[in-house]
């Protein structure tokens, strides 16, 4: 039998699970969402879906309950739920960045099943990438359900140590920033070659696309693959090297360095009270 699904808030990261899970069939019936504003959910409890502004009310009738509101409240809405999950001790999945379990099980009343989940923006296209990670408390039917869930935007993959998604946070979660800034990078630099700016966004973007596609269906690594396509004193070559001169490499590391420590931070900021 498939869970009751409660979104505590309903936001476009919200929106894009629920509608991943719909989309693979996933009955209407059998979620909730929940915002202050009942005007902000029309839309969905078009869909069937069952809406709410009440999410004491919405967790009640979930046996998995995603937290799925900004780090900055999420204390004070886990402290708004706390009677009505040890009353109805659903799996709670926080898609809230930065907030490590131990503090969401201190505001929801201790011996809960968290599984903290690091999704990205391109799960709006059903194109995401996901890290989760579970507390000892979550068996391994709520692991499954978890994966699922998850699975409806993008891919879904587990790590072992919770720290392990401040990486995550550095390699997928603000990831696709990287990629949009070498876009523009690259529209740029086509225009000053000469390109029109729609012929140069166009190349760029059907680029990007074409070359994520490749490395995703490919049996080799990227690594293989841009040798495959650099020739010895060809024209990929030249940038290749000027790419690398250029610390290219140590750039990108330094900036994943850099986005890991700052999610570090953020979590000791968000969870000190």
């Amino acid at each position: 039998m498939q869970p009751t699904l409660a979104f505590i808030g309903a936001g476009n990261m919200a929106r894009a699970i629920i509608g991943g899970l719909i989309n693979n069939g996933y009955p209407a019936a059998k979620i909730w969402a929940t915002e202050p504003s009942m005007a902000n959910l029309a839309d969905l409890e078009m869909q069937g879906i069952n809406t709410s502004s009440d999410n004491a009310e919405a967790v009640k009738q979930a046996d998995v309950v995603v937290l799925a509101v900004k780090p900055q409240i999420l204390h004070q809405v886990c402290t708004d739920i706390e009677d009505a999950v040890q009353s109805q001790q659903p799996l709670i999945i926080s898609i809230a960045a930065g907030i490590v379990s131990d503090d969401i099980d201190h505001w929801l009343g201790t011996s809960n099943a968290i599984v903290r989940c690091m999704p990205n923006t391109p799960a709006l296209v059903q194109t995401g990438a996901s890290g989760l990670y579970a507390n000892t408390y979550v068996n391994d039917e709520q692991r499954a359900q978890a994966e699922e869930i998850l699975s409806s935007v993008g891919i879904a993959l587990w790590v072992d140590e919770e720290s392990q998604l401040d990486a995550v946070t550095a390699v997928s979660g603000s990831g696709p920033a990287y990629y949009f800034l070498m876009m523009e990078a690259m529209i740029d630099a086509g225009k000053k070659l000469g390109l029109s700016d729609e012929v140069a966004t166009q190349l760029t973007l059907q680029t990007a696309l074409g070359a994520a596609k490749m490395a995703s269906n490919s049996d080799v690594d990227p690594a293989e693959l841009r040798r495959r396509v650099t020739s010895p004193n060809g024209t990929t070559e030249q940038a290749i090297k000027t790419f690398i001169e250029g610390g290219l490499p140590e750039l990108v590391d330094d900036a994943l360095q850099a986005c890991n420590d700052r999610s570090i931070e953020l979590a000791k900021e968000l969870g000190s009270n």
